[in-house]
Order: structure tokens, then C-alpha cells, then sequence
């Protein structure tokens, strides 16, 4: 889990799953690979899709659509201390605690889905 530079309305620091934008020529479980490495500094292995949040968010006045898709990763490689400049802090938590703990309640579903496709 990461703690964005950038604040939620209000100021509030916000604890989230790494996630970003598909850039071109990527396929989603692409962009989420890149995603985690540049925002935790850790490398993982696909295991599998965990399914799709869609959300809507206000910037600048505007309401914008968003739909995120998620996936479950195995630690392979990498150090959180490499994460890059958008992101304050990386956390490792167990899944039972995180989902307890995460600011968005899509992203709480998503762990809950990862937690029972590990048992």
C-alpha cells in the first residue's frame, strides 16, 4: 500500500493500492506492473485479475469517470525504498489488516478478493 504526496479533498492523507493510466501500447496488467514498480519500488508476478472499480472523482471543478482494474501480485524483487516522487510512503501489511485499514472502499473489496483467493 502506498501513501500518495497527493491529499484527498480536505487535506487528509490517504492510504490506497498502487494504480496509474494505461499508457499506449500497454495492456492493463502492463500498466499495473509498471504502476507498482514505479510507485512501491518492488517488482511482482501476475497472478491474477481481481476485478474493476468504477468511481468518480472532482478536479478542478470537473467530475471525472474512472475506472481502475486491479490486480494480485506476488512479491518477486525490488525495495521500498526505490518508489518514486508521487508517493510519501510505501506500507506492507498483512491483507486481513489492510483491508481495515485502506482509505477506499473499492480498493477494501479488492484485498477482501485477494484475501479469499489465498486461503
Amino acid at each position: 500500500m502506498i501513501v500518495p504526496v497527493r491529499r484527498a479533498a480536505g487535506g487528509r492523507k490517504v492510504l490506497a493500492l498502487p494504480k496509474g493510466h494505461v499508457d499506449e501500447g500497454e495492456t492493463p496488467a502492463d500498466a499495473a506492473l509498471r504502476e507498482v514498480r514505479e510507485e512501491t519500488g518492488m517488482v511482482g508476478e501476475l497472478v491474477e485479475q481481481l476485478g474493476e472499480v468504477r468511481y468518480w472523482y472532482q478536479r478542478n471543478g470537473r467530475k471525472i469517470p474512472k475506472l481502475v482494474t486491479f490486480f494480485l501480485f506476488e512479491y518477486s524483487s525490488g525495495s521500498d525504498a526505490d518508489h518514486d516522487g508521487e508517493v510519501e510512503e510505501v506500507r506492507w501489511l498483512p491483507m486481513e489488516d489492510a483491508i481495515g485499514a485502506l482509505s477506499y472502499k473499492g480498493e477494501r473489496q479488492m484485498v477482501q478478493r485477494a484475501l479469499a483467493l489465498r486461503r
